[in-house]
């Protein structure tokens, strides 16, 4: 069954990490809603990536969507400063529902607190962040906590990223 999935990006997103997930669960038959500040406007990634914005923040509920994908790279760093993204992020851990993390996306779920007692990975310049932040932090290529968490810690990752993200849509 079709999952719809939300995805917090903004500028500076590490581009692989966005475009090699985002390929995988459209090819798995998943829909794709890129969220920012604001509708209709383009992001660029590190590398040029240009993303389409589909849907401004204050025109989504977690309630719209089946998973939540944050990829790497300085986006979240920039999103976490916004009070409305930490929020939506931390009510999807809240409400069990699928989260996918990779490299740098873990920073919003820091500052969402949500990590804390949770199994996960990131990007080695956040491990300390993440233990302080009560993550019980692995170096592994791909973690799954609780079959809702799925974190990975570099784009060399993506391939376990992917597979475990996709079987957990799957169901």
């Amino acid at each position: 069954m079709a999952k719809k999935i939300a995805v917090l990006v903004t500028n500076e997103v590490e581009d692989s990490e966005y475009t090699e997930p985002v390929k995988a669960y459209k090819e798995a038959g998943h829909e794709i809603v890129n969220i920012e500040m604001e509708a209709g406007k383009m992001v660029k990634g590190k590398h040029g990536t240009e993303i389409h914005i589909d849907k401004g923040i204050d025109d989504v509920s977690v309630d719209d969507f089946d998973a939540l994908l944050i990829p790497g790279g300085f986006s979240p760093d920039q999103l976490r400063a916004d009070d409305r993204f930490v929020q939506f992020v931390k009510q999807f851990m809240d409400s069990k529902k699928p989260v996918f993390a990779i490299c740098h996306g873990p920073q919003l779920l820091i500052t969402a607190k949500a990590l804390e007692g949770r199994a996960a990975t990131g990007y080695k310049s956040i491990r300390v962040d993440m233990e302080y932040a009560g993550a019980n932090f692995r170096d592994e290529e791909v973690v799954v906590c609780q079959n809702q968490l799925v974190t990975s810690r570099t784009p060399d990752d993506i391939p376990a990223f992917n597979r475990e993200s996709l079987k957990i849509l799957n169901g």
